[in-house]
């Protein structure tokens, strides 16, 4: 089974900057495609970015050129990095992996990242 554990949430100003750490652990598949999701109050949960093996990164569209995703296969980690964080970043952010085929996933148990104004 694979474990994720998250770090690095916390409460920032509007205009600060984040970064927050996803570390894998487990043996339960071979982890294809990592990534970030957020989820904040009274709505659904949201991919914010991923990146593959390869190094192959996609973002969404509101956080795209404020944020930078990393990953060291090596030590099966797997960062975020925000700036420029707005309030309506404010939300629980889980780490998730993939399989290849996309059938196997795990889930972090989130962290959060409250932004004020």
């Amino acid at each position: 089974q694979v474990q994720l554990v998250e770090s690095g949430g916390g409460l920032v100003q509007a205009g600060g900057s984040l970064r927050l750490s996803c570390a894998a652990s487990g043996r339960g598949f071979s982890i294809y495609v990592m990534g970030w999701y957020r989820q904040a109050p009274g709505k659904q949960r949201e991919l914010v970015a991923t990146i593959t093996t390869t190094g192959t990164s996609d973002y969404a569209d509101s956080v795209k050129g404020r944020s930078t995703i990393s990953r060291d296969n090596a030590k099966n980690t797997m960062s975020l990095q925000m700036n420029s964080l707005k309030p309506e970043d404010t939300a629980v952010y889980f780490c998730n992996a993939k399989s290849l085929s996309g059938i196997r996933t795990a889930w972090g148990q989130g962290t959060q990242v409250t932004v004020s104004s």
